[in-house]
C-alpha cells in the first residue's frame, strides 16, 4: 500500500502534502527534521491520508492534491477541522 497524506504545521498552520509507503515512519522523519521542506515548520500533525494500491496512483493523487483544485477539495473536505 502507498499513502498520500497531508500534514499541518503547528508552527505556521500551513499544509504539506506528500506520499509514502510507510506513513508512520514518514511522519517520524518529518517531525525529526529529516525532511528538508518541513524541518523549519515543526511540529507537524497528520490530518488526512488516503490509501492507494500502487505507487503511481499515490503519486498522481499527491500531484492532484497539490493543484488548485486539489487544495480546494481538501479545504472543503476538512472544512470543520480547519475552521476550528
Amino acid at each position: 500500500m502507498f499513502y498520500t497524506y497531508i500534514l499541518i504545521s503547528l508552527k505556521d498552520n500551513k499544509l504539506y502534502t506528500g506520499y509514502t509507503s510507510d506513513i508512520k515512519s514518514r511522519l517520524h522523519s518529518h517531525n525529526n527534521g529529516e525532511v528538508q521542506s518541513t524541518k523549519n515548520r515543526r511540529p507537524l500533525k497528520l490530518i488526512y491520508f488516503e490509501a492507494c494500491l500502487n505507487q503511481n496512483d499515490a503519486l498522481h493523487r499527491e500531484k492532484y492534491l497539490k493543484s488548485t483544485y486539489g487544495k480546494r477539495y481538501i479545504k472543503s473536505r476538512l472544512k470543520n477541522y480547519l475552521d476550528v
